[in-house]
């Protein structure tokens, strides 16, 4: 738990405050970015939440940080109700879990609920609140892993729904030989008629993306927005297998249409379909220039 002793200085006065712990994840910031900012390398307290929607979103940033480094000093009556508020709804029967995991650096996870079978992003931290909200959303069928560092507490998920893990061969490790289901090679793979799984390698040699409904782009590491360049980027510092072939895969999203980008670090992106397009071809562009 974050602790008032370890205040970090840049925090605002007030009862909010961010202690040392932080790891810097960005996820309280895009959670809640009138409240929180970023100061020397860590988040802190830029303005104390001044209405109910901010105080709400900054206890919805409480309970997903992954270090537990935010804290109030004064009891925070609303926080059962706020962690059992996880999954929180992003359009269209697609929900962000919250709980993020220091084992995957905070990445977010998402869930789909689909008559067909439920699927699970990526691995939230290990929950049994949270496991109780998926579980009265019908469970999970598939838990889809993009990619070796955001696999976090995927072993629990398996057991407390028996579901399918998904990952790609290249980025197997002894944590995850075991998954249920072990992709190849470089060509998409149909998962359902509403779901496709994007072999994009690069960031990582395994990595993929998966498309639901030809709307839904859930990309792990591989793209994310970015408001300091205003257009759709890749993670240049943190390409951990290919650059060239991180920017080739980029290339091979330009056939499939998508309106939203929900990645695992980085900030989401929403718009049309043909924004969405223009956005790909500034992000490609910038891959392809000098840095």
């Amino acid at each position: 738990m974050a602790h008032p002793k370890r205040r970090l200085p840049g925090n605002a006065d007030g009862d909010f405050y961010v202690d040392g712990s932080c790891i810097d994840c960005d996820t309280c910031r895009w959670l809640a970015p009138e409240t929180f900012f970023r100061t020397a390398g860590q988040s802190a307290v830029r303005n104390q939440p001044q209405s109910p929607e901010s105080r709400h979103r900054a206890l919805l940033a409480v309970t997903a940080c992954p270090t537990a480094s935010i804290g109030t000093l004064s009891p925070a009556p609303e926080m059962p109700a706020i962690r059992a508020e996880f999954p929180v709804p992003v359009a269209d029967e697609v929900y962000y879990c919250g709980y993020h995991s220091p084992k995957s650096y905070g990445a977010a996870s998402y869930f789909i609920r689909r008559p067909e079978g439920n699927v699970l992003i990526d691995s939230p931290r290990q929950s049994e609140t949270l496991a109780a909200r998926l579980l009265a959303l019908g469970g999970v069928r598939w838990l889809f892993l993009t990619h070796g560092d955001d696999v976090a507490d995927h072993a629990f998920w398996r057991d407390r729904f028996a579901c399918d893990r998904i990952i790609h061969e290249g980025d197997v490790t002894r944590s995850t030989r075991t998954a249920e289901r072990i992709l190849k090679g470089a060509d998409d793979v149909e998962l359902a008629p509403d779901l496709r799984i994007i072999p994009v390698p690069g960031h990582t040699k395994g990595s993929c993306a998966l498309l639901y409904r030809n709307r839904f782009l859930f990309t792990g590491d591989h793209l994310a927005f970015s408001e300091r360049r205003g257009h759709l980027y890749a993670f240049r510092d943190a390409c951990w297998h290919s650059w060239p072939e991180l920017t080739e895969s980029m290339e091979k999203l330009r056939g499939h249409p998508f309106e939203w980008v929900l990645p695992g670090h980085g900030r989401r992106f929403h718009s049309d379909a043909e924004t969405m397009r223009g956005q790909l071809e500034a992000c490609i562009r910038w891959m392809r220039g000098p840095g």
